[in-house]
């Protein structure tokens, strides 16, 4: 079994937009003094969605809906829905079919990436109103994270080798924290689309526009089919078809991601003089070196700027290779970090590993991700032979779904797996690099889907739809829901980011 770090990216792998965390939204000022502003049934309020930042802080209307956690136990524990409404632009207010963003994961928050989807639909909200709810399980909708009787974050060991009987026992403190507030059982995809439908029949819309991103394609794909009547249109990016199973395939997908990154070196002179070993080679080699003995290392803090000493292991460098392959500005440094790793320089390579690692870090609630996993993922899983021959090796899959021993499994519906035929009109979306959710996996999707079309990003990877042209392409597309119409020419214009050969960046 691998150490925690890859523990610990396994819980990430799946987020579309891993790294945009907010802190609960603020009341906005004066939020006291001004009259509820009702968007159907439900009254919302002034509030600002907070990404740590100027620059990712957002004017909002928020509200919290309960529902009942069990929705077969209308009289039971109720929770609440954290819900952000980003009112459409146009004077005259939104259309009657709102836009509903779905996050990704599982596990993260919706009203948390508030910020990255408000610039993403820009062109779309100026004609609809824009509905982020966080799923149940996470963000501010009865989040379960794992804490102790104090209310303080429950830590994986970072460095020691952690055994089933370490994992179980950290899964046993975390359900002992979800105690008297939470049944892990109820938290599952179906039981979200329902959340989702009982929202939109409060707000009064007779009709959606799902916009999903990852896990939450699949989220999309299961509320069209259960609520085809009230699914105007819906916009697929990464997408993750219904009988994937999520964390599975990471060792494949990986791998090819990473042939596509040393194809893109070979084209390109500049990287093919200065790299000339094959990137998966180059790593390769690095991981063995590593593995006979790792090595002590002194780097500087990329948050504090201070000087640290650390080890290097092979697990360092798979996960920086895998979270690095999430985005091509980050996969692009790849081949320069590997050759200063190959000439026993390890400081810049640390001090990013703990950069991407803290971005990575809490963009997922894990126990909200294991209840989906353990549910709808972790019993149709089949260890395949042959992903001991790939870089991230079985053990990946092994850890993601190690939780499933202990954890509490819900029961998905019975066609959960079953593909989407529908002829809904849809856009899907796909980075030609993307390491989880490849090109071809939305193709399966496409199939059932007659009035769809599937746009491949050329040197893109995992989260597309904020991208060049596409907020406009998106907007035209929510209007006139016809995806085969759409003029995609402008999509030639992006290129592919060419690799660093120095720290200065890329040849010119």
């Amino acid at each position: 079994m691998r150490t925690t770090r890859l523990s610990l990216l396994a819980l990430a792998a799946t987020a579309v937009l891993a790294g945009c965390n907010a802190p609960a939204p603020a009341p906005a000022d004066g939020e006291a003094a001004r009259p509820a502003r009702m968007f159907g049934q439900i009254p919302f309020h002034g509030c600002t969605l907070d990404g740590g930042n100027a620059a990712t802080r957002i004017e909002a209307q928020c509200a919290t809906f309960e529902v009942p956690e069990n929705p077969d136990a209308p009289d039971g524990r109720r929770i609440g829905l954290d819900i952000a409404w980003l009112p459409a632009d146009s004077n005259d207010g939104g259309t009657g079919d709102p836009v509903f963003f779905l996050a990704g994961g599982p596990g993260q928050a919706a009203t948390e990436l508030a910020a990255h989807v408000n610039f993403a639909l820009r062109e779309v909200r100026k004609q609809r109103d824009i509905v982020l709810i966080d799923q149940r399980g996470t963000g501010d909708s009865n989040p379960l994270t794992c804490v102790d009787a104090a209310g303080e974050p429950l830590e994986l060991d970072t460095v020691a080798l952690p055994t089933d009987a370490v994992l179980d026992d950290y899964v046993a403190r975390c359900l002992a924290g979800l105690e008297g507030r939470a049944d892990p059982r109820f938290y599952t995809t179906g039981n979200a689309i329902r959340d989702l439908d009982t929202v939109r029949a409060a707000l009064g819309a007779e009709q959606l526009n799902l916009v999903g991103g990852s896990y939450g394609t699949r989220v999309a794909q299961q509320y069209a089919m259960a609520y085809p009547q009230h699914t105007r249109s819906i916009v697929l990016d990464g997408v993750a078809p219904n009988d994937l199973v999520i964390g599975g395939e990471f060792a494949h997908t990986f791998e090819d991601a990473l042939g596509l990154q040393s194809k893109q070196c070979v084209q390109d002179a500049a990287c093919r003089e200065r790299f000339p070993t094959d990137l998966q080679a180059q790593l390769r080699g690095v991981l063995g070196t590593l593995q006979t003995a790792p090595a002590a290392v002194s780097y500087r803090d990329p948050t504090t700027g201070t000087e640290q000493q650390g080890t290097i292991t092979p697990d360092t460098v798979t996960g920086l290779a895998f979270l690095f392959s999430y985005q091509p500005q980050t996969a692009s440094l790849l081949p320069l970090m590997l050759d200063e790793a190959a000439q026993g320089r390890y400081g810049p390579l640390m001090s990013l590993y703990q950069l991407m690692n803290h971005s990575f870090g809490g963009s997922m609630t894990r126990g909200m991700q294991w209840s989906v996993i353990c549910a709808e993922d972790a019993g149709r899983y089949r260890e395949d032979g042959r992903a001991a021959g790939t870089i991230l090796g079985p053990e990946v899959a092994r850890m993601f779904f190690g939780a499933c021993r202990t954890w509490p499994t819900g029961t998905p519906p019975a066609n959960h797996t079953a593909a989407l035929e529908s002829d809904v009109p849809a856009l899907l979306l796909s980075g030609e690099l993307d390491p989880v959710t490849p090109p071809a996996y939305a193709e399966r999707v496409l199939a059932g889907l007659p009035n769809g079309r599937h746009l491949v990003l050329s040197g893109q990877s995992h989260g597309t739809f904020a991208l060049g042209c596409m907020p406009k392409l998106l907007a035209q597309f929510v209007e006139t829901t016809d995806a085969k119409a759409l003029d995609t020419k402008c999509l030639d214009a992006m290129r592919p980011v060419p690799p660093f050969t120095s720290f200065n960046g890329w040849s010119p």
